[in-house]
Parts: structure tokens; C-alpha cells; sequence
């Protein structure tokens, strides 16, 4: 079950790949198509969110910085 662990309200663009980056802060760079690369990255908000282990992070269809647990095979 995932938790939203920051609320931006980042608003998604079409063409896009959003991201936390090592820095705890959101960030998007333009997808690869069609042979043609992607564009470099900017910064679209300032998170500052400090990773725990065990968990995925990820930017949700609502704009937010969510987590989920990992599930771990033993």
C-alpha cells in the first residue's frame, strides 16, 4: 500500500519522465522517441526528502512524492 510522503501538486506534462532525484527533490527530463534522445533534466520542486531503506519512491498520478513498501524474497 503506498503513502504520500510530500505533497507537491507537480503538474504532469505529456512527454515527460518525473522522478525523485538522489537530492530528495522532483525532477523530469524528456523521454527518448523514436530514435531521438531525450532532453536533460531541470528541477520542478523542491521536496527535500530523505530516502529509507526498504522503500520505493516514486512521483504519483496525483503530482505527490508517494512510497511503497519492497517486497523482498527470502
Amino acid at each position: 500500500m503506498a503513502e504520500v510522503v510530500e505533497s507537491t501538486g507537480v503538474k504532469k506534462e505529456s512527454g515527460y519522465f518525473y522522478y525523485l532525484g538522489k537530492d530528495g527533490n522532483v525532477w523530469r527530463t524528456k523521454m527518448a522517441s523514436g530514435g531521438k534522445p531525450g532532453g536533460g533534466a531541470e528541477k520542478v520542486a523542491d521536496a527535500n526528502i530523505s530516502r529509507e531503506s526498504g522503500y520505493l519512491y516514486y512521483i504519483d498520478g496525483n503530482g505527490d512524492v508517494s512510497r511503497s513498501q519492497m517486497a523482498w524474497k527470502k
